[in-house]
Parts: C-alpha cells; sequence; structure tokens
C-alpha cells in the first residue's frame, strides 16, 4: 500500500509535524507500524482501525491515532495525528481531518 502525508498549501505536513514531537520510542513504534501497513496493506496485524465518517477513518497506534482517507485502490493519505486522551474523537480533531480530507480527495 502506498501511504502519502496530508500537506498543507504552505508546504506543512502536520503528520510528520506530530512524529517529529514525540518520544523516541513512540515514534519507532509507530513508524514500524506504517511500514508494516506499507507492506501488508490494511490486513497488517499490527493496526487497529475504525471507521469515522464516510471515507474517513482512524489508524489506532497505541495511544496515537491518525486520520487518513484511502484515496485510489492501494494508496491512503495520512491527515492528521493526535494522542488520545478521552474516550472519543475530538469533534475539533475530526472537523480538521474532514477538512484536509476534502482538499485531498479534490
Amino acid at each position: 500500500m502506498e501511504i502519502r502525508r496530508y500537506t498543507t498549501a504552505s508546504g506543512r505536513c502536520p503528520v510528520d509535524e506530530y512524529l517529529d514531537r514525540l518520544q523516541k520510542e513512540e515514534r519507532a513504534e509507530v513508524i514500524a507500524v506504517l511500514e508494516s501497513l506499507s507492506r501488508e496493506g490494511l490486513k497488517t496485524p499490527l493496526v487497529s482501525m475504525r471507521h469515522i465518517d464516510g471515507k474517513l477513518w482512524e489508524l489506532r497506534i497505541s495511544r496515537t491515532r491518525i486520520f487518513y482517507v484511502v484515496v485510489f485502490g492501494n494508496a491512503m493519505v495520512l491527515l492528521h495525528a493526535y494522542k488520545k486522551q478521552g474516550q472519543k474523537a475530538p469533534h475539533g480533531k475530526i472537523r480538521t481531518a474532514l477538512q484536509r480530507m476534502a482538499d485531498a480527495l479534490t
């Protein structure tokens, strides 16, 4: 599976910025799961996924959550990442991911 990262009009990559702020061990774990996902696709045993809304999905990697959208058959775009702090995904985080998804799909 091809994994792309959403990039803003100004050239920022929010998911990479999030990963850069993680502790070394957490970052290594997330990157290992993303590499496994790239090799094995969505059926990789190292990750769980949850449907959020429409084409928006969430990857669950330890306490890290990454919203993504599958743009066509074998490619996904990582839209937004955050650290889980409660039972539900915060509405603001979902809203941000939905806006980025709309941009990525155009």
